[in-house]
C-alpha cells in the first residue's frame, strides 16, 4: 500500500515518536506538562523543548549528589524546587560549554542559551501555576540579554551572479561539474523559487507536485505551526519550474512514497533540506566568499528585496508568513532606518530665495 501522506504529515509523524523517544529519558511526572502543551506547539518545537530538558536534568544529576545515584527517569518534583536562584544562575554559566551525558563537548552562544532557558522557564510555569511547585526560581533569572546580529543576505548583483553559475556551472570544480547538467535544472529552480518567494527550506522541500497552481501563479505552502497558505510567484519562477517539470516528467522508477515530491535527489527520492543547505552554499561560495550563505539568507534576501521596493512591512510579514510583524520588523529594521534617514531632505519648510 504506497504512503499517501503529505510530506508534512510524514514529518509531524516522525516528530512524534522522536518526542516519544525522548520523553522516555526523562522524568515522569513530566508528562501532565507535556500534555499540557500538546495542543499549544507545534512538533518540533516540543522535540527541542525536551532536548533542552534533558540537559537540565543531566545538570542536577551531575551537580547534585543528592540525585547522583538515581536515574533520571525517577527524578520527582523535589528537584525542581531544590533549584534556587544561586543554582539557575551557574546553571545559566555551565550552559556556555559543558560535556553532554554522551561525551560531546556543547558551547552555546547567547541565543542558544537563551532558548534552553526559556524550555526551562516553561516547565517551571507551568507546575508553579498548577500549584504543584511553590517555587520558581527560573522566573526569577535575567534572561541573556542578546546583541543584534548582521542581516547576512546577498545584494541584486549577486543574486544575478549566483543563478548564472547554477545555469552555467563554469564556477565548478571538475568533480562538481560531472553532476552539474543532471541536475541544472533542479537546482535552478530551487534557487529561483527560494529567491523568488522566500519560503523557508522546510516548505520548499515538502512541495508536492500538485502544490504548483501555474493557472494563478501560486504554490501551496505548509507553514510553521502546521498551517496551509498560498504563495505567489513572478515570471522568472514560472519559467525555471517549467523547464524542470518537463525534465521532472521523464524520471522513470522513483522510489515508492516519493512519486508526488516536486524536487527529488539524485536517488531519486525527495530531496532532503541537508541537500538543499549543501547545494547553496556550493553555489554561494562561487559568488562570494565574504558571507555565509544558507537557504535562510535567500529568505533574507527576497524579504529586503521586497520591503525595499513596496515598503510594507505588513505585507513582508505576511508574504514571509511571520505570525508578529515585529518578527519581521526587527529583521529589516536596518532597512527601516534608511528609509527614514531619506525623509530628511522630502519636506522643504522655506523656498530659496530668488
Amino acid at each position: 500500500m504506497k504512503n499517501t501522506l503529505t510530506y508534512s504529515q510524514q514529518i509531524n509523524q516522525q516528530n512524534i515518536l522522536k518526542l516519544r523517544e525522548l520523553r522516555s529519558e526523562l522524568p515522569k511526572f513530566l508528562s501532565t506538562y507535556f500534555t499540557g502543551i500538546d495542543h499549544i506547539l507545534a512538533s518540533r518545537t516540543k522535540i527541542a523543548y525536551a532536548t533542552d530538558l534533558k540537559t537540565f536534568f543531566e545538570y542536577i544529576k551531575h551537580a547534585n549528589p543528592i540525585y547522583h545515584n538515581i536515574e533520571i527517569r525517577d527524578f520527582n518534583l523535589d528537584c525542581l524546587e531544590s533549584m534556587t536562584f544561586t543554582d539557575m544562575n551557574e546553571y545559566m554559566e555551565y550552559l556556555k560549554l559543558y560535556k553532554s551525558a554522551e561525551g560531546k563537548i556543547v558551547e552555546n552562544n547567547e541565543r542558544a542559551i537563551k532558548r534552553k532557558m526559556a524550555s526551562v522557564r516553561s516547565m517551571y510555569n507551568f507546575f508553579h501555576k498548577s500549584e504543584k511547585i511553590n517555587v520558581n526560581p527560573a522566573a526569577q533569572v535575567d534572561m541573556p540579554r542578546l546583541h543584534d546580529k548582521a542581516i547576512i543576505r546577498l545584494d541584486i548583483n549577486e543574486v544575478s551572479r549566483l543563478l548564472d553559475a547554477v545555469e552555467s556551472g563554469d564556477t565548478l570544480s571538475d568533480t562538481q561539474q560531472r553532476f552539474h547538467k543532471k541536475n541544472k535544472l533542479r537546482d535552478l529552480a530551487i534557487l529561483t523559487l527560494m529567491l523568488g518567494t522566500g519560503i523557508r527550506v522546510s516548505e520548499c522541500v515538502g512541495l508536492d507536485l500538485i502544490d504548483i497552481d501555474f493557472n494563478n501563479d501560486r504554490i501551496k505552502v505548509v507553514r510553521k505551526g502546521g498551517y496551509e497558505a498560498f504563495v505567489y510567484f513572478g515570471d522568472e519562477v514560472r519559467e525555471a519550474l517549467e523547464a524542470y517539470l518537463e525534465e521532472r516528467e521523464l524520471v522513470e522508477n522513483i522510489v515508492e512514497g516519493h512519486e508526488n515530491a516536486l524536487f527529488l535527489s539524485s536517488r531519486k527520492r525527495r530531496i532532503t533540506v541537508r541537500s538543499v543547505e549543501i547545494l547553496v552554499k556550493k553555489y554561494a561560495r562561487t559568488v562570494t566568499t565574504m558571507k555565509n550563505i544558507t537557504p535562510h539568507k535567500l529568505r533574507s534576501t527576497y524579504g529586503t528585496a521586497l520591503y525595499q521596493q513596496t515598503g510594507d512591512i505588513y505585507l513582508v510579514a505576511d508574504v514571509l508568513g511571520h505570525k508578529d510583524v515585529n518578527t519581521t520588523r526587527k529583521h529589516y529594521a536596518a532597512i527601516e532606518e534608511e528609509r527614514r534617514k531619506m525623509a530628511k531632505d522630502k519636506v522643504i519648510l522655506r523656498k530659496e530665495k530668488e
